[in-house]
């Protein structure tokens, strides 16, 4: 394309921008004015879409890490054709438009992710490139092409600065992700000030040290913007940073490299004086002719490489039907058989429920294509690989088993990218406890209804000699926080059973199966007359009871044992009691009320919580007349059994504290 007509693409974007943060009186027109002129550039030339199927399979992937330069997407996606109008753009920051203030997942067309805590969009990139080498290495065949594109990331010193970058870069580069390219607006600028006042390091050498390829350019310069982009493409046996030294909120007269327009409207006078030197007319959300014709253009183009590509998978299709029709049901996110045999888990053999996730998960990871499954280096304790499958390198793409090493953060991130790609239903282990490195992804993946499976385990003092900082207290009460997050805790391996196949057949959020490090156990349900653990699936149940009961003992996962045993020991005193477990809250709340009133009716008001872990949140359930057996305090160093006595969660402790009550 020729310069006079990428700078008007350019400028544009200048005017759109500067223009949708005027009018909404807030946001951020810098960025997407420093570096207008590489996604000129990188849209125009380079990558591969079809406006009119924003989902289409083999796209290119863009993600704009630093979502608070949103309006540089929104101003693409507009002029390349995607339905996005000028409209659109007014509304710029609106209640209900398609422009929110940071770039949101299944809200606005073209958008791969949702971005905005940064440094998330870039490990997403991680995620997505991980996805796109997978399944190429497992269903492209010579002369059947079906999976090949390219994910780019755009990200600034912030995105750079924040911890993940280094857990997901460090693991980009182990992995060789060639085809993902990440764009650096390295513009010297932060809210504070200049990046001096924080950040001096040698970013280059740094991501030379991960094992990427780097290059510099001019992001004002279309002939090396073009050059670097054509290198970096060419490296596919390593990831690429294109450090683009670029001016925040280029054009702008008085502001322009300062700090002062990064994150607030230019003013009235400034955007006159900016349009004037920019060449721009003197209207609002200007589009000029030559850049208005490329909508059309470009849906042409996208719905001819849209064709292309589905003659391939058409070809493909005659002569590898069987894969052909595995290949396009993992498109369609339909991931799981209708019938999934579960293992069973005869009574007498007491297990952790960490032990039957692993045996789940070595039972039906044949059977799901879809599952990528590792863990942040506890494979052993957390029991997530399964049998018969391999780990993911460089030099064995097929492996479906990924060693994330010590990076929660990524891990859970790099998941999220792994969904949003397509094709691909990710799941992921660590200790309970670190499920708080992991926070900020799995927040972002409950924000986007993500289906991914997170194996938690070690999921309370129960784990023991490890102490207080690998006992997790308050991250049950957290997480059941979280909106569209399902919090799942179970009391043995049938319940496992049902834990796993809720998440595998889960299509609108997280889910998070929280697991015992010690063994629980294994109970004939049927000859003790209690109920089946396919109740679970209500979330809370009614396990056991007695007739004429007045006391109900709430409890979820192992404590459920020991509610059990503490029911025992009320009845030799003549008390009559109900059981309820509470596999999972979130679940129980999405009842009908009838069926909550009838697990919980409100004339039976003795009520009691028993839950190695805070009790917060338990009231909801016991009620004002209500008592609580919890975990209010850090826990300590010592076998589980000596930690539940000292804390007084033993059967007769409580027992002996409920005989007046």
């Amino acid at each position: 394309m020729n310069h006079q007509l990428l700078a008007a693409i350019a400028n544009t974007i200048r005017g759109l921008s500067m223009d949708a943060v005027q009018k909404a009186k807030s946001g951020h027109p810098g960025m997407p004015m420093g570096m207008a002129d590489v996604g000129a550039v990188l849209w125009s030339e380079f990558l591969r879409y079809n406006p009119a199927n924003p989902r289409w399979y083999n796209r290119d992937r863009f993600v704009l890490s630093g979502g608070h330069g949103s309006m540089l997407l929104y101003s693409l996606l507009h002029i390349f054709g995607y339905d996005l109008s000028l409209d659109d753009i007014r509304q710029f920051r609106q209640w209900d438009s398609k422009t929110p203030g940071h770039p949101e997942y299944g809200h606005t067309p073209g958008v791969e992710t949702t971005t905005g805590p940064l440094g998330q969009g870039l490990a997403n990139a991680v995620g997505m490139a991980l996805a796109e080498v997978s399944l190429a290495a497992r269903y492209n065949r010579r002369g059947y092409v079906l999976t090949d594109h390219y994910t780019y990331v755009m990200a600034g010193d912030g995105d750079l600065e924040e911890g993940i970058s280094h857990e997901a870069a460090s693991l980009a580069g182990h992995w060789k992700l060639g085809k993902l390219i990440l764009l650096y607006d390295d513009n010297g600028i932060t809210i504070d000030g200049g990046t001096g006042l924080s950040f001096t390091e040698d970013v280059l050498k740094r991501f030379q040290a991960y094992g990427w390829h780097t290059l510099r350019a001019n992001g004002h310069d279309y002939d090396e913007i073009r050059s670097a982009l054509q290198q970096a493409r060419a490296n596919t046996h390593q990831p690429t940073l294109i450090a683009f030294k670029t001016v925040i909120g280029y054009g702008s007269p008085h502001k322009a490299g300062t700090h002062g327009v990064h994150g607030a409207p230019l003013g009235e006078e400034e955007i006159r004086l900016t349009k004037e030197r920019l060449g721009l007319p003197q209207k609002d959300f200007y589009v000029p002719a030559e850049v208005k014709t490329l909508r059309e253009e470009y849906r042409a183009k996208g719905r001819q490489l849209e064709n292309d590509w589905q003659q391939v998978l058409d070809a493909f299709a005659q002569k590898y039907p069987a894969k052909a029709r595995r290949f396009t049901r993992l498109l369609a996110g339909d991931f799981v058989p209708r019938r999934l045999t579960m293992p069973a888990f005869p009574a007498g053999k007491d297990l952790a429920t960490r032990a039957a996730s692993g045996k789940i998960l070595d039972a039906v990871a044949s059977k799901i294509p879809a599952l990528l499954g590792g863990s942040a280096d506890l494979t052993p304790s957390n029991k997530t690989f399964p049998k018969g499958e391999t780990s993911f390198s460089h030099q064995n793409p097929r492996g479906r088993y990924i060693h994330y090493g010590v990076r929660e953060h990524g891990m859970a991130a790099i998941m999220n990218g792994l969904y949003l790609h397509g094709g691909v239903l990710p799941y992921g282990g660590t200790f309970f406890v670190f499920a708080d490195y992991m926070r900020p992804a799995m927040r972002m993946a409950a924000l986007m209804r993500l289906p991914v499976i997170y194996v938690l385990t070690h999921d309370s003092i129960g784990l023991g000699e490890d102490g207080p900082t690998h006992q997790p207290v308050a991250q049950l009460a957290s997480l059941r926080a979280m909106p569209d997050m399902w919090c799942l805790r179970p009391m043995d391996g049938a319940e496992t059973a049902v834990a796993w196949e809720l998440a595998l057949r889960r299509t609108d959020g997280p889910t998070a199966l929280v697991l015992t490090r010690q063994k629980l156990a294994e109970r004939d349900r049927k000859a003790l007359g209690w109920a089946p653990a396919r109740k679970a699936r209500f979330g809370a149940y009614v396990l056991t009871q007695d007739k004429n009961y007045d006391l109900i003992i709430l409890a979820s996962g192992s404590e459920v044992h020991l509610a059990v045993e503490v029911k025992k020991r009320l009845n030799q005193t003549g008390r009559r009691v109900r059981v309820v477990n509470f596999f999972s809250q979130r679940l129980f709340d999405a009842q009908p009320a009838s069926y909550r009133q009838r697990v919980l009716p409100k004339s039976k008001t003795k009520r009691v919580a028993i839950e190695a872990a805070s009790g917060f949140g338990w009231d909801k359930y016991t009620g004002l007349k209500g008592r609580k057996f919890t975990l209010d305090h850090f826990g300590a160093s010592a076998p589980y059994k000596e930690l539940y006595a000292h804390y007084g969660l033993t059967a007769d402790a409580i027992a002996e504290q409920l005989k007046d009550y």
